[in-house]
């Protein structure tokens, strides 16, 4: 794929990930654009020093017709769906509005981009949270999707309804399920990395979680984007294209 002739629109990219493949597509030439619901004095498009190189639309990736509009008007060729409430702790507090984020806005952005003539195709972050608690380890990409708490379920949402629209629409498109991610322009101090720095930095203790007996999948924010564009500049392969993948080391 040539990105200098792609017009992107990357839900999520003030977010860490989204951010970071944001950060990416412009170095690969790419137009970026992304909906910004709450500007924020930091995010990580500022952290990476990116932040005037996309055009952020202001709005909701909920509100379908905002979405049907920024589509059509910006003519735009591809889409990254990443945007999402994806901290646990305040979809198990506030679940309501993680729903409308991550089910309701991913309905949203599929509506829209299955309507105009330019969208070439969509990569859909879900999350290895949807696979829930498996029997069997490693789980593989024909596990069973076992979420049931608030932000797990809201992936499995995310994902199926991805997975109809391509069935039903025709919509070309891939699935990523990721592990725990870590790197640069992370503004979440609820994460175990971001966190534990922190506290290096101000000399502070860093206090364990959980009884050190947990296992985790980590991995490093720039190969979760090279996964991206790797799907993306794949869809053409029938392997690649209407499925899921894993991501982690």
């Amino acid at each position: 794929m040539d990105w200098n002739r792609e017009r992107v629109l990357v839900t999520g990219a003030t977010g860490f990930i989204g951010g970071n493949l944001a950060a990416r597509l412009l170095r690969e030439g790419a137009t970026v654009f992304t909906i910004e619901r709450d500007r924020k004095a930091m995010n990580t498009l500022k952290a990476l020093g990116v932040y005037e190189q996309v055009t952020c639309i202001p709005g909701d990736i909920a509100n379908a017709d905002l979405m049907l509009r920024a589509m059509n008007e910006h003519e735009i060729t591809f889409v990254y769906h990443l945007a999402a409430q994806a901290i646990v702790t305040v979809a198990n507090r506030h679940p309501v509005s993680t729903f409308e984020s991550n089910i309701t806005g991913t309905w949203s952005v599929l509506e829209a981009v299955r309507q105009p003539p330019t969208v070439k195709g969509i990569i859909v972050a879900s999350s290895d949270k949807a696979y829930g608690v498996q029997d069997q380890l490693p789980y593989t990409e024909d596990g069973r999707l076992l979420g049931r708490f608030p932000y797990d379920a809201s992936k499995v949402c995310t994902d199926i309804l991805t997975q109809s629209y391509h069935i039903s629409y025709g919509v070309r498109m891939a699935i990523t399920r990721n592990a725990n991610t870590y790197g640069p322009g992370d503004m979440n101090w609820s994460r175990l990395i971001p966190e534990c720095i922190r506290c290096a930095v101000q000399g502070k203790p860093f206090e364990i979680r959980s009884d050190g007996k947990m296992q985790r999948d980590y991995m490093y924010v720039g190969d979760a984007v090279d996964g991206y564009l790797l799907l993306a500049e794949s869809l053409d392969n029938l392997e690649v294209c209407g499925k899921a993948f894993n991501f982690g080391t």
